[in-house]
């Protein structure tokens, strides 16, 4: 019994993997296509155990040789569905990890655990989280690309999105100011005027010990805001360094808000005890950490502070996100200047 040559071991590795009506022509291509080749090295004058080599070498893995024949694909997802892929799994990975991780972070603070259980039980549900998102998805594009199958989404120039303006425009600068200005009166309208009127008389939600120190911090703070909202418009684009800025003043209101609001000492404990009476909610006392202990109210507070974090979050976010396109876009224009049909 002879041994098989090259050229015969290497057919049989790449028809073994195909479909038995298919392996007949497949090995008569590819014997063709081989001895041809052979044939034309020989004449160049190289030795037949030496051609036979090489051309073996240039056709390269035969499994991957014999998915090309098969039309089988050799990646999870390829470019027909990567792009849909991806465009879906960055979307589900900025909403949904980021919910859950609040919506268990939410609950255990409500039912009264421990911060270091808090935070554990939230990190490790949205990581969970991610873990099937990344698996599932992923799964789903993969049964597409091996079944062929069409998702409908097909690309043209309707699409193309549109032109982002500049980040530090005017109209930014003006409802940044807006915004503050209404802050202010609504803290001089509670305090002097009031948002409640009980029998005649203003009673402010916040707490009124907070004037003057307090609500002189937070002033500040918003003079800060309004200062720094100038200083975007006159720069015209957002950067790195305003990014910090922005976390820093955000961090800033966020943690004036959250340790006023945990000593009780931010809501008006009048204001509270006058919704407890309306709702029938009972307090062994009238002051704010009574206030505090009551079922209904600690959630409330806990509702305030998520809320407070997730606006503060989102803020932080969003500054960096206009300071990565801004310097994204700045790059662009410098490659775009560098290339001499672009203007």
């Amino acid at each position: 019994m002879t041994s098989a040559t090259l050229t015969e071991r290497y057919i049989s590795a790449t028809i073994r993997s195909l479909k038995p009506d298919a392996q007949a022509d497949v090995r008569a291509e590819l014997e063709a296509s081989i001895a041809d080749a052979v044939e034309a090295r020989l004449e160049q004058g190289e030795t037949r155990a030496d051609a036979e080599r090489a051309v073996l070498t240039e056709l390269g893995d035969p499994g991957i040789l014999a998915a090309g024949f098969a039309d089988r694909p050799l990646h999870l997802i390829g470019p027909r569905y990567y792009l849909t892929w991806w465009r879906l799994l960055k979307v589900l990975l900025l909403a949904v990890p980021v919910s859950v991780l609040g919506a268990v972070a939410l609950g255990q603070t409500i039912s009264g655990a421990a911060v270091g259980e808090i935070i554990s039980s939230a990190i490790l549900a949205a990581g969970g989280v991610v873990i099937q998102l990344c698996f599932w998805t992923t799964l789903v594009f993969v049964v597409l690309e091996r079944a062929g199958t069409d998702t409908g989404e097909t690309w043209n120039v309707d699409k193309l999105p549109e032109p982002m303006e500049n980040s530090g425009g005017r109209s930014e600068l003006i409802a940044a100011l807006v915004f503050l200005g209404i802050a202010v009166g609504a803290l001089l309208w509670d305090r002097f005027r009031g948002f409640v009127i009980v029998y005649g008389e203003a009673l402010p939600i916040l707490d009124p010990r907070l004037w003057p120190w307090g609500i002189s911090a937070l002033f500040v703070l918003i003079v800060l805001e309004a200062v720094f909202a100038i200083v975007v418009f006159m720069k015209g684009r957002w950067s790195r360094g305003l990014a910090v800025a922005n976390t820093v003043l955000a961090l800033a209101f966020l943690a004036w808000a959250l340790a006023l609001l945990l000593r009780g000492e931010l809501i008006n404990p009048d204001f509270l005890s006058h919704v407890a009476a309306v709702g029938g909610e009972e307090f062994a006392t009238g002051d704010a950490k009574a206030a505090g202990e009551g079922g209904t109210f600690r959630i409330l507070a806990v509702l305030l502070a998520f809320g407070i974090a997730i606006g503060v979050g989102w803020d932080i976010v969003d500054g960096w996100i206009k300071a990565v396109r801004a310097r994204r876009r700045s790059a662009v224009g410098g490659a775009g200047r560098g290339i001499g049909w672009m203007p």
